[in-house]
Order: structure tokens, then C-alpha cells, then sequence
């Protein structure tokens, strides 16, 4: 691959790099301090994959549509993960770091959640582009 292809897969528009951060706080700030059964686990979730989806977007040179699968992919393989108990298998059940960041319980919620989330992200991008 060439030094312009590489360069073409690569970008760094301000908006959407600017997005996930305070998306990223955010989501810090309801770990930290949310401590019920709708916000953290549903309202967090929602966001989570507008971080991601901006942070995809902020580095990669990528479509909408392939973006936004991409992400909601990644954000059903983790539930996946969650299901078949990953971090256990890992030996990892007891780090906190991999317990916030993975998760550690299946929940149907949840992928309705990244889904209405990726939604959402789709009608934003759709009513921006007019």
C-alpha cells in the first residue's frame, strides 16, 4: 500500500474527535456518579456508541453507513462477549478496569440500546448532510 493510500484511510475532523470526548466524559461521569437502574446501564450504553462512532469517524477516513455498522457490531460482539462470559474464561472477572469497560452481564436492554443509539446516529448524520 502506498504512503497516499495509507494517508487517504486516515483523517482528523475536529467535530467528530471534539464529540467523543465529551461524549467519553460523559460516560466517565455516569460510571462515577449515576447509580441506577435506567441511566448507567441503558442512557450509558446509548451514548457509548456514539463514542465510538465518533471516535471511528474522527481517525478513519470512513462512510457513514460502514461506520455506523461497524460500530454497532463492535457494541453487539462486547454483549456477545458479556453472554459467553469472557471475562471469566480470561481470568479477568476481578479487574475492574475490564469489568467497566466490557461489561459483565448480558442484558437484551442493552442491545436495544446500541441499536437505538446507531439510530440515532443515522438520523443526526442524514439531517446534518441537508
Amino acid at each position: 500500500m502506498t504512503q497516499r493510500a495509507i494517508q487517504s484511510l486516515f483523517r482528523f475532523p475536529k467535530p467528530y474527535f471534539l464529540l467523543a470526548v465529551v461524549l467519553l466524559i460523559i460516560e466517565v461521569l455516569i460510571a462515577l456518579y449515576v447509580k441506577d437502574t435506567f441511566v448507567r446501564p441503558y442512557v450509558g450504553d446509548y451514548l457509548v456508541v456514539m463514542l465510538v462512532y465518533c471516535g471511528v469517524k474522527a481517525f478513519l477516513n470512513i462512510s457513514v453507513i460502514p461506520a455506523a455498522v461497524f460500530t454497532l457490531l463492535f457494541a453487539y460482539a462486547v454483549e456477545v462477549a458479556q453472554y459467553l462470559n469472557l471475562l471469566g474464561a480470561l481470568g479477568w472477572q476481578d479487574n475492574s478496569l475490564a469489568r467497566i469497560v466490557l461489561g459483565s452481564t448480558f442484558q437484551w436492554g442493552d442491545m436495544l440500546a446500541y441499536t437505538l443509539g446507531v439510530i440515532t446516529i443515522l438520523i443526526i448524520e442524514k439531517v446534518v448532510q441537508r
